[in-house]
């Protein structure tokens, strides 16, 4: 049977690991990223389509879907995976940085997911939302991007319990620093970082569950750190 599976921030890092597993697991892949010749290079890479899409944007977000819709006709795997990560004190932090983390990390998640619903519902699929370990724990100086992994996680509850009936299971996964662009500036090493292929493969798990099954949260520690990843 054709499965087919969007992913939205997959033209790098997580995201792209995640589409990767996808593509060797037999999915037919819709990528989107903001940037074009970004998310067309990785589409190319691995066959799939491309779509460039601001999440942040609600008509980008009621595309997105329609395009994969048109293309492939089903959506068995939605993967969250846009995300933007702004540091700054609450007491400092421009509006501008509050609204931009808002808006993509739960504003577009949210969008993209409502409009894929009914496609979820009719192939009894997965909602793959990438939260945070920031989003489990107290973040100073990440306060408004933990604050909006925090409201992912919330989320992500609230949609497997909305959408039980309907079989279509949520997972939030909640890495600590992963070695992506995003986490260059924490002057960890990326040897000694999570891998984005780790994050791939809690998703494999996750998708090879009976019908009976499904883990709303999986929290990713990495080895070596004693303070959870979290800046202090």
């Amino acid at each position: 049977m054709e499965r087919a599976a969007l992913v939205t921030g997959g033209s790098s890092g997580i995201g792209l690991a995640i589409a990767r597993m996808l593509r060797d697991e037999g999915y037919d892949l819709t990528l989107a990223s903001r940037r074009k010749e970004k998310v067309e290079a990785a589409a190319e890479e691995l066959g799939a389509a491309a779509v460039a899409a601001d999440v942040g944007d609600a008509d980008d977000c009621a595309r997105l879907v329609a395009e994969h819709r048109e293309r492939f006709g089903r959506l068995d795997v939605l993967v969250n995976s846009a995300g933007i990560g702004i540091g700054g004190r609450v007491e400092d932090l421009p509006v501008k940085h509050l609204d931009l983390q808002l808006g993509v990390n739960l504003r577009g998640l949210f969008l993209v997911t409502q409009a894929a619903i009914p496609l979820l519902r009719e192939s009894r699929g997965w909602i793959v939302n990438l939260a945070s370990i920031a989003g489990t724990m107290p973040t100073p100086g990440l306060s408004v991007y933990g604050a909006t992994k925090a409201a992912v996680i919330s989320l992500t509850r609230s949609l497997n319990a909305e959408l039980d009936a309907d079989g279509v299971r949520a997972i939030a996964l909640c890495p600590g620093f992963v070695d992506t662009p995003m986490a260059q500036w924490s002057g960890i090493e990326p040897d000694e970082m999570i891998r984005p292929e780790d994050c791939a493969e809690v998703v494999r798990m996750a998708l090879r569950l009976s019908p009976h099954a499904r883990v709303p949260q999986v929290v990713v520690e990495r080895m070596g750190s004693t303070n959870g990843d979290v800046p202090g």
